[in-house]
């Protein structure tokens, strides 16, 4: 059953479960220096605990931005509800803050065009990489 908060995704929900489950372990300790991702580390709403969720991201004008395929998934809330996070990419570790959904169109000019392409079917989550 899907939650209103979802959206538009583009995967059923066993496919999400699986990602969970068997993908992301595999995929976490090579994501931060691979190209074209990242690892977004968050704290639970509820639970306060921290997680680590490996995500495609792309980089550009200062900003973060993750093309939003599984809909507002929990690390997207918890992102948002803390408006603030720590993401390992590139084999650096970055703050980002300011994060938001937006469509294609508000994400800006400099929008790569992998993002571009996504943003055409689902929403983008947008943050600005903290300078400090």
């Amino acid at each position: 059953m899907s939650t209103p908060d979802r959206e538009i995704s583009l995967f059923p929900e066993w496919l999400d479960r699986i990602q969970t489950r068997y993908v992301n372990p595999v995929v976490r300790p090579l994501a931060p220096y691979l190209p074209w991702f990242a690892v977004v580390e968050h704290r639970g709403r509820k639970s306060g605990r921290t997680y680590s969720t490996p995500v495609n991201a792309f980089r550009f004008d200062g900003k973060l931005c993750v093309a939003l395929g599984h809909g507002r998934t929990d690390w997207v809330r918890n992102v948002l509800a803390a408006d603030e996070a720590e993401v390992r990419i590139l084999g650096r570790r970055r703050r980002i803050v300011n994060p938001r959904i937006v469509d294609r169109e508000e994400a800006g000019p400099g929008l790569p065009l992998a993002a571009r392409v996504a943003g055409a079917r689902v929403k983008l989550f947008l943050a600005d990489i903290a300078t400090d």
